[in-house]
């Protein structure tokens, strides 16, 4: 069986897809006066889809689209933003999230948090200074992954913004419902210096996690003296 590129989209995840998709509507307060037939079609809603996966697998620029395989790329655009608002995005990665629970199981007891600077996709919507590139504006990606490292946070802010004050909205913003810990299924949360300090640890105990904050270099140590033991953090670096 030969496999699809990256942004391909199979016949099997379009029927995952479709039935989130909203369906489109006509304005009752608008009278239309154009023939029936007439002007141009809409385009499909798969076409449109697989535009915007192309996009978002690629990071080619929505105008750069192939025009003669998805159609216009502003259009598909458009959709890309009153989908995104409709929550169609979300409601996707719940229902993924949904299935990988059901086939593989969340594995809740290992979290990792972690952000990481990118450019500004989201132009004035969340950007600030780059603290490394004073000369540019950037996003911050701020994000939650479980033990093999599936999302299941992000919030998006500006590049200035610290991490330590990101982490309550992070851990709040879970797409899913998170399980209550239990003595005998205990949550950890795996974190950098970045979150170090007596708020944020009280924040990780107030929601019953057991923090384990560390530097880059008590990892390496700790792999060089403690038998078996184990990094987990990297799981939030590779999803990044």
């Amino acid at each position: 069986m030969s496999r699809l590129p990256s942004w391909a989209v199979s016949d099997a995840f379009w029927k995952r897809v479709e039935p989130l998709l909203p369906q489109p509507t006509s304005n009752p307060n608008k009278s239309y006066l154009r023939k029936k037939g007439g002007g141009r079609k809409p385009l499909a809603y798969r076409q449109v889809f697989e535009g915007i996966v192309y996009v978002l697998r690629t990071g080619c620029q929505w105008k750069a689209l192939p025009k003669e395989v998805f159609g216009s790329p502003s259009s598909i655009h458009t959709y890309f933003r009153r989908w995104e608002k409709a929550g169609v995005f979300l409601a996707l990665w719940r229902a993924g999230l949904a299935e990988y629970d059901e086939m593989e199981g969340i594995s809740w007891s290992w979290q990792s948090i972690d952000s990481a600077m990118t450019k500004a996709p989201l132009a004035r919507e969340a950007v600030g200074p780059n603290p490394t590139d004073r000369g540019k504006k950037g996003s911050k990606r701020h994000l939650l992954v479980e033990e093999r490292g599936v999302p299941l946070s992000i919030v998006v802010t500006g590049a200035n913004r610290h991490d330590v004050t990101q982490l309550e909205i992070v851990l709040d913003s879970i797409v899913i419902q998170r399980p209550e810990p239990t003595v005998e299924q205990p949550q950890h949360l795996c974190a950098d210096k970045g979150y170090d300090g007596k708020p944020a640890h009280q924040s990780l105990v107030d929601r019953d996690y057991i923090p384990h904050v560390r530097r880059r270099g008590e990892e390496i140590e700790a792999k060089k003296t403690v038998p078996g033991y184990r990094a987990r953090r990297w799981v939030v670096e590779v999803c990044h």
